[in-house]
């Protein structure tokens, strides 16, 4: 039993406090003196009885939520809507964090702390949150140091005509053209694996052999025609240019690529104008516009990565044959035709 001391001290907490669920506790504790029925507080009597415990032992400290310093169990709807609006028009740098533009899973739960006093347990809160404002979760893009913005607008207006027409005429192919390097070195990407375990995957410790493969996406089809050689050079280009002309011997061929040495050397631009081929380069520095590096992308996933490769060739060979024999659903500039994959 409590004393009348510990009862006055209960009643005029619950006359000083403002918050309801702990006027709630205290109240049940008194009820539960009373010998009164505890069906209106909600709570249990074996609760209630911890809660009595508690109160005798620190005070009125008992009464107090301890879920995240009184933090409000949820985001209200509107609150909710005032994150997604925060989320797709401030970044972190407008939040006090000057050297992290973009949002993280630790810098938001700051963020809400200080503003809502909500702090959840689970990250999987957050990703709802950030899934409701449209977000998703991968790597930011790169761009070199020497890129310049102002080209690469100016070039995507000049194609925006050109690319509209090559699309039009059925006899106009689009081919987006870039190399890769494919090595002995072993690559990883996250996968699936049981916890506690972290299976490793085998690196040459020897010379590295390695192999180029020139990639040719044509944009109107999926299709890609991919070759592989010793080395990337414009004598090896201006081969592979007749390759390209010979499954294409009567189409016009509208070519997109960068303006690597071996692409502007003599041999190759020879090639160019002997096989009547429009060649248009992106501006420097910009491999994010070509389509092609998300074929590479999606090959090395498919048949490279986590893979130990004690020879280049036959390895070359199967990336080859799945590059080739795979539809790619990418676009240059947002044209794209219908495209099966």
């Amino acid at each position: 039993m409590l004393t009348p001391e510990e009862l006055a001290t209960i009643e005029a907490f619950m006359a000083k406090t403002e918050n309801i669920d702990e006027y709630k506790r205290a109240l049940a504790v008194l009820t539960l003196e009373d010998g009164s029925p505890l069906n209106r507080t909600g709570l249990s009597v074996k609760h209630v009885q911890r809660i009595r415990r508690s109160f005798r032992s620190v005070g009125t400290e008992a009464f107090k939520d301890k879920r995240h310093n009184n933090a409000p169990v949820l985001l209200s709807k509107s609150q909710r809507d005032e994150v997604a609006i925060m989320l797709t028009t401030t970044t972190p740098n407008d939040h006090g964090y000057s050297s992290s533009p973009f949002w993280s899973t630790r810098i938001l739960a700051t963020v809400l702390k200080r503003r809502y006093g909500v702090l959840y347990a689970s990250r999987t809160s957050y990703y709802v949150l950030f899934r409701e404002s449209k977000f998703s979760f991968h790597l930011p893009g790169k761009q070199y140091e020497k890129a310049d913005p102002q080209a690469v607008a100016e070039w995507k207006d000049e194609q925006q005509e050109r690319l509209k027409e090559a699309f039009s005429d059925p006899d106009t192919v689009i081919l987006c053209e870039d190399e890769m390097v494919l090595t002995q070195a072993t690559t990883t990407q996250k996968v699936w694996i049981p916890k506690g375990t972290t299976p490793a995957v085998i690196e040459t410790n020897g010379t590295r052999m390695n192999r180029s493969i020139y990639g040719f996406l044509n944009l109107k089809t999926g299709k890609e025609h991919a070759f592989a050689t010793e080395r990337q050079t414009m004598h090896e280009t201006a081969a592979i240019l007749l390759a390209i002309r010979k499954i294409y011997p009567r189409e016009k061929i509208l070519l997109i690529w960068d303006g690597a040495g071996w692409h502007r050397g003599s041999v190759a631009q020879e090639a160019i104008r002997e096989h009547h081929i429009e060649a248009v380069h992106f501006p420097p520095y910009s491999p994010q516009l070509n389509p092609q590096e998300h074929v590479w992308k999606q090959g090395r996933s498919a048949v490279t990565h986590n893979r130990f490769i004690p020879k280049i060739e036959p390895v070359t060979k199967e990336l080859v044959d799945y590059l080739n024999t795979t539809t790619f659903p990418y676009s240059l500039l947002d044209f794209k035709e219908q495209v099966r994959v």
